[in-house]
């Protein structure tokens, strides 16, 4: 099974403005490391799928984003001295105003993972906050969780469309991770 999971609201909080532009800025939330460090173990990849529109905006550049990303991969690993690690991490740097197929609600970041990892759609499952993750994963294929961190509380007091339905809920990350681990367990004990 492939995990992919969105960035902002998930693993860690969204920036002080809306965007994490330094380092410094990016605040994990609790126990994350300890719940993709379960995933490593299962042996799933697990990679993270982001739109990144403060590259697009002009706000930070690439190098900038590399140097969040590797400080994200050494504060999950340091976290819980979990030793999480993530596989592969897919950004968008568009900007809404001039979105690729890439950027979320678009499938685009989604199925270059499959590809990467050689992964089917119902093999796969995307984790996110958002509606936006939501249709992105819909549109790819993918089964659905949308966890209540990030922006997921507001999500679903707006309620969810139903075309995205089925979509699994959960508190965090971690219980979305119990959800998944409980049930690839069941199924090989069945």
């Amino acid at each position: 099974m492939l995990i992919l999971l969105d960035r902002d609201g998930v693993l860690n909080e969204e920036g002080p403005d809306g965007f994490v532009k330094t380092p410094d800025e990016l605040h994990l939330l609790p126990g994350v490391g300890r719940a993709i460090a379960a995933l490593n173990a299962r042996g799933w990849p697990v990679a993270v799928c982001t739109n990144q529109s403060c590259i697009g905006r002009g706000m930070i550049d690439e190098a900038r984003l590399h140097l969040i990303h590797d400080h994200l991969r050494s504060r999950l690993a340091a976290q819980d001295s979990s030793g999480a690690k993530l596989d592969a991490i897919f950004f968008a740097p568009d900007p809404p105003w001039a979105a690729t197929d890439r950027r979320k609600p678009g499938p685009g970041m989604l199925r270059e993972a499959m590809a990467r990892f050689r992964t089917a759609p119902e093999d796969t499952v995307f984790i996110g906050d958002s509606i936006t993750d939501m249709q992105a994963a819909k549109t790819a294929g993918c089964r659905r969780i949308l966890v209540r961190t990030g922006k997921g509380r507001a999500e679903l007091a707006k309620g969810l469309p139903p075309e995205l339905l089925p979509v699994t809920v959960t508190e965090t990350l971690n219980d979305a991770v119990d959800r998944l681990t409980a049930a690839s367990q069941d199924a090989v004990t069945d």
